[in-house]
């Protein structure tokens, strides 16, 4: 190792910088303030342990970092069971809302099938309301023409007998319609 760095020295010193007139280590030689300067710097930078300032800072940086990364992938992990537990749910409630439809079709289909038999009831009971209507018309419309032949007839035996009797043969046969409720209440 020092053999190595012997060399990268003696490198060092074999520059164009070095093979200029004058001697190097001399106060007027700005390459050599400059290195003297630059090792102060470097001198003060190791003093006031910069570098491991800054490597604590790297590893706080990492360590941040790393938690971050942690945090991330237990909330990927969250963010996944979550989406599992949804995709189930939704499924459920597929599965739940294809079994609703079902049954309202099996529903809708029962009930058309009553609604056609209650029709087919209320057909019949219609049907057979109107034909007693229509019998119960046709009694009446019956009735009526034969109340109505009465009336008539009853009109024409009147003006018949109205022309054909007189005044004794009309009070005759009231005397014998008298009679004849007289006989037949006592």
């Amino acid at each position: 190792m020092r053999l190595t760095l012997t060399t990268a020295f003696g490198a060092l010193l074999a520059t164009p910088a070095f093979a200029a007139s004058g001697p190097f280590f001399s106060l007027g030689n700005t390459d050599f303030v400059v290195l003297l300067a630059f090792l102060l710097f470097i001198a003060v930078l190791f003093y006031f342990k910069v570098p491991s300032l800054l490597g604590g800072m790297l590893d706080q940086r990492a360590e941040g970092i790393k938690s971050e990364l942690e945090e991330a992938r237990r909330l990927r992990e969250e963010a996944q069971t979550l989406l599992a537990s949804y995709e189930r749910q939704q499924k459920e409630v597929q599965e739940k809302a294809d079994r609703i439809v079902a049954a309202a079709k099996e529903e809708a289909t029962a009930a058309g099938i009553q609604a056609r038999a209650d029709l087919e009831k209320s057909v019949a009971r219609r049907l057979t309301a109107a034909e007693e209507q229509i019998e119960s018309a046709q009694s009446a419309a019956i009735k009526e023409v034969r109340d109505q032949a009465v009336v008539i007839a009853v009109a024409a035996a009147r003006d018949v007998i109205a022309k054909q009797m007189s005044a004794a043969a009309g009070n005759a046969l009231i005397d014998d319609a008298i009679a004849q409720v007289d006989s037949k209440l006592h």
